[in-house]
């Protein structure tokens, strides 16, 4: 392995529901494995923030479910910003890939696809 990679991705929720959170993160944490042909020994660690309205769960719940026991995760809230998009579950993925930073696939799913539209994913 070469270097360190960050990987971004984003996703949305409609309500604060630990069960939805968990959901949307799995199934963000599952598209950007796919499209980076990411092994579980490549992820160095991960940090999830959520916008503030969203405390039902931790994020990084849905990694470990996910069978990440190894990884270092992180949690935290994003800045409060006026008129900024609400619902939001952000990652940070660190990987270890032989890829150049431009072969990485950000992805960005369900409403955050308006926050980074050339990162929207479809799968």
């Amino acid at each position: 392995m070469g270097w360190c990679r960050g990987i971004r991705g984003a996703t949305t929720v409609e309500r604060n529901d630990a069960t939805d959170m968990l959901e949307a993160t799995r199934e963000l944490l599952t598209a950007l494995v796919e499209a980076n042909g990411i092994q579980p020994d490549d992820v160095a660690s991960i940090i999830f923030t959520t916008t503030p309205d969203l405390t039902a769960t931790f994020p990084a719940v849905a990694a470990r479910e996910l069978g990440w026991v190894h990884v270092p995760l992180l949690c935290a809230h994003e800045m409060d910003v006026p008129g900024a998009l609400r619902g939001v579950i952000r990652v940070l993925m660190h990987v270890n890939t032989d890829k150049s930073a431009r072969e990485i696939k950000h992805v960005y799913l369900r409403g955050a696809r308006e926050l980074r539209p050339e990162w929207a994913f479809d799968g």
